[in-house]
């Protein structure tokens, strides 16, 4: 069974707002200016397993289709809230690094 993987608005600007920050702190520091991108690119690959394990990820309150999905990268990550919509479906609502209070 395959599931089909989109993003909520909110959620693709999560992404955005992300990338941005990395970007913005590498070129403060003059660091390495391609760790946004592999870092987004971590998120992505990240979230393709949604496509076949939803249920894999860990639960995120007390409704069963409510998910988080803990995203590996450097010394934290990211944390992707999702719901599995449907039997064929899963919408991702929120991403936020793993260090952040909340989802935005």
């Amino acid at each position: 069974m395959s599931y089909t993987v989109r993003f909520t608005r909110d959620a693709a600007d999560d992404l955005q707002r992300l990338f941005d920050f990395i970007l913005e702190r590498d070129t403060a520091q003059g660091g390495d200016f391609d760790q946004a991108a592999r870092a987004l690119s971590a998120i992505e690959r990240a979230i393709d397993t949604l496509r076949f394990t939803p249920f894999t990820c860990r639960k995120a309150g007390r409704d069963p289709f409510i998910r988080e999905l803990v995203i590996p990268f450097g010394g934290a990550g990211y944390v992707a809230l999702f719901e599995i919509e449907a039997s064929d479906s899963v919408v991702i609502a929120a991403v936020r690094h793993q260090r952040e209070d909340d989802y935005h």
